[in-house]
């Protein structure tokens, strides 16, 4: 009885014991089974031993009874922001861009988690291609046009030759002219699996090479212009002396037409006065011979030379040369 009771007493504190361990066990792998997934991520489940990735299943923001080998290989969910610096053409740009969860299978399949490197990789080669149709000027002086065009360039270089299934003003470009319906696409034609939703252009910086040579074929533009304006200033100089002389010769004509016509009219006033003074002096004369009974012709003469005579005021009369006539005849 005694042997009896020793061998289950160790048979308790056997099964004490193991259960003791299995309970520690429990509480130190239980949480081990347990994996998260934030909620903004997107998650596949990933063996710890092997490494092996499961992508049939898409695991969103949660908790989830994995088991202690298993755990989530997680994507970003949310947007991502790519900032586009010192690019060897012109612009600095940030890019915003979503992982598309029904393609994350095949973004793992084809980049795992190294998607990033690739997508700025292929958003530079657009930005590239978009860039070289427009000239310096444009690129400082239409900020807007050139945005919408790299916008546009990089989301369909990203986003691939598929429709949107929900295509609205959020994502533009994503559902442009001639792009194939989702049950039309093969995997190539789904570009990276991302839905660019936004592009800010920020600093554009022109390379010296290239700002050299906009500055001296500005330089040269302003040259032209300027032989342009004074080659036109020239010859406005050249019309407006003419224009002067003209003036001048004109002038000139008017004056001398003026002096001639003055002179003529004193040349014809002067020949009206002396001819109303000596048809006056006749009349007078004749009355006088009339009233002094003056007849003969060889007096009147005498007389009119003698009052010509002392019409000079130095002129001195005398009768035989000793005696002055006084006074005016």
């Amino acid at each position: 009885m005694g042997e009896f009771y020793q061998n289950n007493k160790c048979m308790v504190v056997l099964f004490c014991v193991l259960t003791g361990l299995v309970a520690l066990t429990s509480i130190i792998v239980m949480p081990m089974c347990f994996s998260y997934v934030e909620y903004w991520e997107y998650g596949f489940v990933r063996q710890r031993s092997t490494g092996k990735v499961n992508t049939g299943v898409i695991y969103s923001g949660g908790k989830y009874f994995l088991g202690p080998d298993y755990e989530f290989k997680t994507f970003k969910a949310s947007a991502h922001f790519l900032d586009l610096e010192n690019i060897a053409i012109f612009t600095a740009d940030k890019l915003e861009y979503f992982l598309r969860e029904d393609e994350l299978p095949l973004l793992h399949d084809r980049y795992d988690i190294h998607y990033k490197e690739v997508v700025s990789s292929s958003a530079i080669d657009a930005l590239k291609g978009a860039i070289p149709v427009f000239s310096p000027r444009e690129l400082t002086g239409n900020r807007s046009q050139v945005e919408e065009a790299i916008f546009k360039a990089v989301s369909q270089r990203l986003g691939g030759k598929c429709c949107r299934p929900d295509c609205d003003e959020e994502y533009k470009y994503a559902c442009f002219e001639g792009c194939k319906q989702r049950d039309e696409c093969l995997d190539s034609d789904k570009g990276m699996n991302v839905n660019v939703k936004s592009l800010q252009m920020t600093g554009v910086k022109i390379p010296e090479i290239v700002e050299d040579r906009y500055m001296e074929a500005l330089t040269l533009k302003e040259k032209a212009a300027r032989e342009e304006l004074m080659q036109t200033a020239s010859i406005i100089r050249r019309e407006t002396t003419a224009l002067v002389n003209a003036v001048k010769n004109n002038a000139t004509e008017i004056n001398q037409e003026a002096i001639a016509t003055a002179d003529g009219e004193r040349k014809i006033a002067n020949a009206d006065y002396q001819s109303y003074i000596e048809g006056a002096r006749a009349i007078g004369l004749r009355n006088l011979y009339e009233r002094l009974n003056i007849t003969d012709q060889e007096h009147k003469n005498s007389f009119d030379y003698l009052r010509t005579l002392v019409r000079f005021n130095k002129a001195r009369l005398a009768v035989d040369f000793d005696q002055k006539i006084v006074g005016n005849l």
